[in-house]
């Protein structure tokens, strides 16, 4: 694995962004052109990071202490420096509900991922894990590059492939054959695993796309730099003015009264299954609160060609 990921160019052009077939966040379906651009070909690995902590010195969110002013109401004594696990229930449990599966875990971080005794030590070329966006945004301006825009994202993640379901076409799995690190069993409590990996699996484990990145659909949710809205703002219609863009931000907050910001997840991770996320597609999209680092989330860089 090279000490920076090596990225793929992508000529600009107009494509699809969207569906109407699954998700409202995802809609409306309309045109988007992006400017010629490069982008790594997978997503930032543990050892890659951990090379820019060593020369850096560099802190993560998720080590730091937390300002109570960010989380109004929470108890003083539980901010402290932690991250989101991912910890399987021993049943069904209601699906509307995340916080059964989701717990706050103290001393969670890129180094112990799941807490306290975890390590990265044997996982090199897994995508790092329990990156905030700043995080990832510290990261990306130290290699030279910087994050992708949703719009990016999306293009690269469909490799050419007009309007189709999945970042290799429209059929989930092509003569048998998975094509994606994604939840396999009964989500949130029965995963047997893809291909051999329950979790993330190391980057280039499964095909890639029609331009050649790979995982950009599963594996780990990525950091953009588009800040969410419920439905996707299409340029040129019903534009944002100056003064409207504080009430943008605020109805992108991470909870009501909240003043952390909320940006653009895409691609899906090893935790979507069909029964409760099938976002392991280009066109998905979610929400995440730029402070927060959890067990699926990473990144990969962008570069202006």
């Amino acid at each position: 694995m090279t000490a920076t990921t090596p990225m793929v160019r992508l000529p600009g052009g107009t494509f699809l962004m969207g569906s109407a077939e699954f998700y409202a966040e995802e809609t409306p379906v309309h045109e988007r052109s992006v400017e010629a651009f490069d982008l790594d070909a997978h997503p930032v690995t543990n050892e890659q990071f951990a090379a820019f902590v060593e020369a850096t010195g560099y802190v993560t969110v998720a080590e730091r202490p937390l300002d109570p002013a960010d989380f109004p109401g929470a108890d003083p004594d539980e901010l402290v420096p932690g991250a989101l696990v991912f910890t399987p229930t021993s049943g069904p449990v209601d699906l509307r509900d995340w916080r059964q599966w989701w717990r706050w875990v103290p001393d969670a971080s890129w180094r112990h991922p799941f807490g306290p005794g975890s390590s990265v030590d044997d996982r090199p070329t897994h995508p790092v894990l329990q990156v905030s966006f700043e995080d990832a945004s510290a990261y990306a301006a130290w290699v030279g590059r910087r994050l992708p825009t949703e719009a990016e994202f999306e293009y690269a993640a469909r490799g050419g492939l007009a309007g189709a379901r999945f970042a290799w076409g429209d059929e989930e799995r092509p003569a048998g054959r998975l094509m994606v690190n994604r939840w396999q069993g009964d989500f949130p409590y029965r995963n047997t695993g893809a291909e051999g990996w329950v979790g993330t699996s190391p980057v280039m484990t499964f095909p890639a796309n029609g331009f050649g990145f790979y995982d950009v659909t599963g594996n780990v949710w990525e950091w953009t730099t588009d800040y969410y809205a419920p439905r996707h703002e299409v340029p040129g219609q019903a534009a944002v003015e100056p003064g409207e863009r504080p009430n943008l931000l605020a109805a992108a907050s991470a909870e009501p009264g909240s003043r952390i910001a909320r940006r653009v997840l895409k691609g899906g991770s090893h935790l979507c299954s069909p029964e409760y996320c099938l976002r392991y597609r280009p066109a998905a999209r979610s929400p995440q609160a730029e402070d927060t680092a959890t067990t699926h989330i990473g990144f990969r860089c962008a570069r202006d060609a």
